[in-house]
């Protein structure tokens, strides 16, 4: 005998699935499409989804996994910051700058995982916890940059004096990494970020997103 179950929760559901396996997100009528249901019925569900911070919608109207799912499990974040640690140790070291994992939460641009170096004389304190526009930093541009531009491009982001005066920064997107947007970058006191530096964190960032694959 077949258990009863909910249509609305199982609907939900598919929805968060089929968001997952997409790095771009996907609109009401795609996704109403794939579920083969009326566009009214995504509506509800995207706003559902959205009050508990499962979903995000972005300007463009894309719907998007949100961070609430990643909340449901306290320990993924710790998980996260674990697996993104090596790469940003070295990354800082070699740089002889602050070096963060930044996420996307809504709007805003999230620091879950910050290293500073141990032997500068001195370097920016960033913390982990801070917040910031998705279009001002490095970390953020970097991530708005990368749902332009072809998943084998994509490049890096340099940016000066835009959250702090006298701090220049440089980040780079995760690629790959399904159900989570977000960037590796780099921190530092200077007019200028040199553009050997930009490789340099390519190449964290594709660690880091190797470790969450």
């Amino acid at each position: 005998m077949t258990a009863e179950t909910s249509q609305t929760l199982d609907r939900g559901l598919r929805v968060l699935k089929l968001l997952a396996d997409t790095d771009h997100g996907l609109t009401v009528t795609e996704l109403s499409h794939r579920l083969e249901v009326n566009r009214t019925v995504v509506y509800r569900l995207l706003a559902t989804l959205e009050q508990h911070a499962l979903v995000r919608r972005d300007l463009g109207g894309r719907a998007r996994v949100g961070l609430g799912v990643l909340r449901l499990g306290r320990q993924v974040h710790p998980l996260v910051r674990e697996a993104a640690l090596p790469a940003l140790r070295a990354l800082a070291e070699d740089i002889g700058a602050t070096a963060h994992l930044t996420l996307v939460d809504g709007t805003e641009a999230l620091a879950v995982a910050v290293v500073e170096p141990t032997w500068t004389d001195y370097h920016v304190a960033y913390r982990t916890g801070f917040r910031h526009p998705l279009d001002r930093g490095a970390a953020g541009r970097a991530i708005l940059a990368a749902r332009q531009a072809l998943p084998s491009d994509p490049g890096y982001t340099l940016t000066h004096g835009e959250l702090e005066a006298g701090a220049s920064g440089a980040a780079a997107p995760l690629v790959g990494v399904t159900g989570v947007e977000g960037s590796v970058g780099v921190v530092m006191l200077a007019e200028s970020v040199p553009e050997r530096i930009g490789a340099r964190v390519m190449e964290a960032a594709r660690e880091v997103a190797d470790a969450l694959r």
